[in-house]
């Protein structure tokens, strides 16, 4: 195997989707499914604890996939992947549904409060 990390990392479009559907799979691989089912149950829907449990599995899982391409295997290279995800976003329906799944894979559904707009609380446009 030869060392990825010397060069930088650059992905064209179609293999950044063949990266995002790895990382993807990774998430839902038996190993992994479980390490993200601890992180959750220890973070308890509180979103300071998702940062400080889920998001570290979720950096590790994704660093597992994509050092194969070429990003450091740290934070750094989640950080370079995922602005490289956001840059073809626009350009690409595709990716950009990819994108929104992985983040959906780690990041709570936003809830919203019970005094929310059913409440009559909301201002109406006139």
């Amino acid at each position: 195997m030869t060392s990825a990390s010397a060069q930088p990392a650059t992905l064209s479009a179609e293999q950044a989707k063949v990266v995002l559907a790895e990382v993807i799979q990774a998430f839902s691989a038996p190993e992994n499914a479980v390490r993200m089912d601890e992180a959750r149950d220890n973070a308890c829907n509180d979103m300071g604890k998702m940062l400080q449990f889920v998001l570290p599995v979720a950096t590790q899982i994704q660093q597992e996939v994509i050092k194969a391409y070429g990003f450091s295997c740290d934070g750094e290279g989640v950080l370079k992947f995922a602005r490289l995800v956001k840059s073809y976003e626009a350009q690409d329906p595709e990716i950009a549904s990819l994108s929104g799944k992985l983040k959906a894979l780690f990041l709570p559904p936003m809830t919203l409060p019970p005094h929310g707009p059913a409440s009559g609380g909301s201002v109406a446009a006139s």
